[in-house]
Order: structure tokens, then C-alpha cells, then sequence
């Protein structure tokens, strides 16, 4: 077990969770990510209704963590995969799917060993970035 200081429990310590919690840790201690404005395991639900079935085409995600600004809209996912998942296309698709529902500037994927970064342009294009932000710069402010 392994205490979650944004769920405010302890979680089992597992592959990805470990992997969750260290990048929790680079929010807070390199970026400056206000324990406050973060959260983890943020479910959303991704599609529409058809025809009128409720869930026709509905599925439910989970968002490893979530960065909020101050006025709580969120500005950054991060997409927490175990050490030995290689960070792909696909991995990277599954987090802009994510996009399509929280609408954030930054994107984040990673596996403990590797973390791409991106920054959403004006153009609405998803352009890699070399460093974590500090949360001022994610924010605008």
C-alpha cells in the first residue's frame, strides 16, 4: 500500500501506481503543482447517445491525473503507463481521446523511465516539448 496524497488514501502499490505517485511528486516538487489542484483517477465519460439509448455509444475513462487551474478548469493530463509498457502512437492516442472530453493545453504520458510531452497550439495541433512546464507557464498566468 502507498498513500495517495490526492485521493487522501492508501492504494495499492502497484506497477502503475508507483509510477503515479512519482509523477505526482515531479508535479508538486519540479512545476510547483499545488497539491490542491490535482487529482487522480478523474473519471469523464467519452461519446455520445445515439438514438436515444443512453451509453449507445458511450465509454467511461479514467484520467490518471489531472491539473486544474485556479478557476478549476483543467489545463493538463497525465497518462501513467507501468515501466514496461512502452510509450506508443497508441498511448498517445488514448490520452488526446481524453482531450476531446477535458479540452487541456498539456498532455502528458509516461512510464516512469520516459515522459513525452506536449503543448496543444493555437492551431489546435499537439506539439512535443522538450520540459515539464512550471504550473504558472501551464496555466498562462
Amino acid at each position: 500500500m502507498i498513500w495517495d496524497p490526492l485521493r487522501r488514501k492508501n492504494v495499492a502499490l502497484t506497477p502503475e501506481e508507483s509510477v503515479r505517485q512519482w509523477f505526482i511528486g515531479v508535479l508538486r516538487d519540479e512545476a510547483g503543482v499545488p497539491l490542491s489542484l490535482m487529482r487522480s483517477e478523474v473519471a469523464f465519460t467519452f461519446g455520445e447517445e445515439i438514438g436515444g439509448l443512453a451509453g449507445a455509444k458511450k465509454k467511461r475513462y479514467r484520467a490518471d491525473i489531472v491539473v486544474y487551474d485556479r478557476a478549476l478548469h483543467p489545463v493538463m493530463t497525465v497518462e501513467c503507463k507501468r515501466p514496461d509498457v512502452d510509450l506508443t502512437e497508441e498511448t498517445a492516442r488514448q490520452a488526446m481521446r481524453y482531450n476531446s472530453v477535458l479540452n487541456v493545453k498539456w498532455l502528458v504520458l509516461t512510464n516512469g523511465n520516459k515522459t513525452m510531452i506536449f503543448h496543444r497550439r493555437e492551431d489546435c495541433v499537439f506539439a512535443a516539448e522538450s520540459a515539464l512546464p512550471g504550473y504558472d507557464t501551464m496555466t498562462g498566468k
